[in-house]
Parts: structure tokens; sequence; C-alpha cells
């Protein structure tokens, strides 16, 4: 969990748990006592618009406190109203008021989906029109970074990059309330985003999205930037939405 060190690079910070690890927060970097409670929820939130956390993974208070060098309280307030935003479920008495990450079915992440692929080109579209140069270098750096990522075998790297190609599109847009829908949006399905990571990532499925939209926003084209926005979520869309109900029907 090394990686998390990188954390102070980025706002908000990042919480990057190891799936798999028995100590999944070991990573996290402490954050100042100034701020507790904001910066807390700002990890917390930035580790799941990643899809740093797993569908179904517990998140314990303790852990959490541990690794960001503070009580137990701040930590319990964050998870707390991400448990009343619908992003966390609460945890059972035997998790120490802790929280799990929601295991959403097909139907459900395709109407998280709809939300998307009805705002994030609409956010494209204004970008195009509004970002600047230096915008726009921010924006193609993440692009190569992913593709960085998946030639060097990191996938948490790569979802860091995802992240922020998308995110530093919309952050040109100028539109607040539709920004803040999308990442009410990615909060609840980055998680579930993840369960295709094995596939998407090594064969960069996806790219030629980006890399249209990049294009499209270079040129200030804000049809193309929107088609190629939509075209991308369309493809996760069906991609993660078949898994889930190979799964269902699995089980």
């Amino acid at each position: 969990m090394d990686f998390l060190k990188r954390a102070a690079r980025f706002q908000p910070p990042l919480l990057v748990p190891c799936l798999g690890s028995s100590t999944p927060f070991m990573r996290l970097t402490p954050i100042d006592r100034d701020t507790l409670w904001d910066r807390a929820y700002a990890t917390l939130k930035a580790a799941l618009l990643e899809g740093r956390f797993a569908p179904g993974e517990r998140i314990l208070l303790r852990d959490v406190a541990d690794s960001l060098g503070i009580s137990l309280t701040p930590v319990r307030d964050a998870v707390n109203r991400l448990i009343a935003e619908r992003v966390l479920e609460r945890g059972s008495v035997g998790q120490g008021g802790g929280a799990t990450v929601p295991l959403l079915d097909a139907e459900q992440f395709a109407q998280l989906m709809t939300v998307r692929s009805s705002l994030e080109p609409v956010a494209a579209a204004a970008a195009a029109a509004l970002a600047s140069h230096e915008q726009l270098d921010a924006v193609e750096h993440c692009l190569h970074e992913m593709k960085q990522a998946v030639a060097e075998r990191q996938p948490e790297h790569y979802l860091e990059a995802h992240y922020r190609f998308h995110f530093g599109i919309y952050g040109t847009c100028k539109m607040p309330i539709v920004q803040e829908i999308i990442e009410t949006a990615w909060l609840r399905c980055g998680p579930t985003l993840r369960l295709a990571l094995p596939e998407y990532v090594p064969a960069l499925k996806r790219y030629e999205f980006h890399v249209a939209a990049m294009n499209a926003l270079r040129q200030g084209n804000a049809d193309q930037a929107a088609a190629a926005i939509r075209a991308d979520i369309e493809s996760a869309r069906q991609d993660v939405c078949a898994l889930l109900e190979q799964q269902a029907a699995a089980h």
C-alpha cells in the first residue's frame, strides 16, 4: 500500500485499500488534526470515486482511524455521512460501527450509468468551449498516465488516472450542480466499475473513446466530445451489467 504516500499531491487525498490484504488501510497518509472530519470524509470519498473499494468490502472505523492517525469520532462522522448519502451501507455490530460497500445488481448499476450518460456528455460539451490550454494539458497528461499504468501492469494507478481524466474535464464546465450530481453517481457506481478491471485495463478497451474525447476537446468540438464520453459510458454499462447478470445467475 505504499502508493498512498502519493495522496498528498492530490486533492482530495487518496485512501487505497489493498484487496485481499489483512491490513487494507496501512497506506493511508496521516492527516492534520485541524480538518479531521472534512479530510476523513474527503479521503473515503476519493477512494470510492476511484473504485479503490470492491463491492461488499468492509470498512472498519478502527482501521481507518489508525491509518489516518486520528480518533474514531471524525471517522465515524464521515462514514455516517456517506451512509446517509446512500453511498455506503451500515455495518453490523460486529464491524465496530463500520460500513460496507454496497453490492449493486445490474438494474441498479444501469440506473446510475443512465445518470452518468445523461449528464457527463453535457459537461464535456461545455468543457469543449470553456477549458483552457493548461487545463486540457492536465487532462491529456492523465490520458498518458492511464496508458503507462497499463503498460506497467499497475491497475491502481490506472484507476487514479482514469478518475482524474474524467473529472479534469468536468471540472472545467462551470456547472457546479451538474458536477455534484455526476460525483454522486460516481460514488455509488465506482466500486462496481472495478469488477470489470481485469478485462478492462489490460486491453485498454475504452481507451479509444478517451482519445476521441481528448481530440474533440482540443478542437473545441462540443458534439464530438459529448459523443465520445457517452460512448465510453455506454460501453462500460454493457460490459458491467453483463458481468453482474452472470454473477446473479451463478448464485
